[in-house]
């Protein structure tokens, strides 16, 4: 059986009916050192209520589901060590074992669904690495797109990515990717690339009214909704890809392999941009939790008008 702990705040909007926003926990345990990790939480969360919304930071704990976490929770999250960073893969081993885990996109879109919350804000999600036509290395978040049914806010993929092949991906595996407010495709860090956006969208009501539509059509999956970075909070794409380049080049010369290459590579443009990008990394993620609130709201008020 399932073991799922709502904290009081979530249960008391389950109860009343009033919208609900999914949030990872990774940026938690593997975004920031302690205690900026449990300050840019909190700041995420606040965002979500000044929009209208009740925020869900998923994670396992001891073996259970938890849909939301109280203030303790939260603090002994940050400051735990070694803490399981959970995708699609691992989830129900963790919980099966009664082990502590951080969820991921994916975990994180599977998490909600069990909980019956149709949106989730994210930083970027995952997608095809550089290289993958040889290493086969793609993200589980993908596939999830495909099957789950939860609205995902997200400032595109990470740009450390192969973002030409992601979109591929995702248009092969029939997610929408719906720009928000642009007809291009942002590229993490910047708020705009030169990757043409398959649909577009102007507000939250409409991207509402799509998922609800996907509902009722029965088909499977979620959508991606590619939100910008603010343009005051931005690294133009022309400053990010030399800056990119670089760190793939010293990850190479190096031989970093596998799961460390994107710490590795994340760490490397903090130094390269002198902490920029994590400045635009934060200011990302509120932007996306204040979009997704809206987005809850709207279908919150849809839902109860039927």
């Amino acid at each position: 059986m399932i073991e799922m702990v709502y904290s009081p705040e979530v249960e008391a909007a389950r109860a009343s009916g009033a919208p609900l926003v999914a949030l990872e926990s990774t940026i938690i345990t593997h975004g920031m050192p302690w205690p900026q990790n449990a300050e840019v939480a909190r700041a995420v969360e606040d965002e979500v209520r000044a929009a209208g919304a009740v925020p869900a930071t998923m994670a396992v704990l001891d073996g259970r589901l938890h849909v939301g976490l109280r203030e303790e929770e939260l603090v002994a999250l940050a400051q735990a060590k070694d803490v399981a960073k959970l995708s699609r893969a691992d989830l129900a081993a963790c919980m099966a074992t009664g082990g502590t885990g951080a969820t991921t996109v994916a975990a994180t879109m599977i998490a909600a669904r069990l909980a019956g919350i149709a949106v989730f804000a994210t930083g970027g999600i995952g997608g095809v690495h550089r290289g993958a036509e040889q290493s086969f290395d793609i993200s589980a978040d993908l596939q999830e797109l495909a099957q789950t049914p939860v609205t995902v806010v997200a400032a595109g993929a990470k740009a450390i990515l192969d973002l030409e092949k992601t979109w591929e991906v995702l248009e092969t595996l029939g997610v929408p990717v719906i720009a928000y407010g642009q007809d291009v495709l942002p590229a993490f860090w910047s708020s705009r690339s030169t990757h043409p956006a398959p649909l577009r969208m102007d507000n939250a009501a409409l991207i509402a009214r799509a998922h609800l539509m996907r509902v009722e059509m029965g088909l499977p999956g979620g959508q991606l909704i590619a939100n910008p970075v603010p343009v005051a909070d931005e690294i133009a794409q022309e400053d990010m890809t030399p800056v990119i380049a670089t760190a793939l080049s010293e990850a190479e010369a190096q031989g970093v392999r596998g799961k460390a290459v994107t710490p590795f590579l994340l760490g490397r443009i903090f130094e390269l941009t002198e902490g920029r990008s994590l400045t635009a990394n934060i200011a990302l993620v509120k932007n996306n939790a204040r979009l997704a609130a809206r987005i809850a709201k709207e279908m919150s008020d849809k839902s109860a008008a039927n």
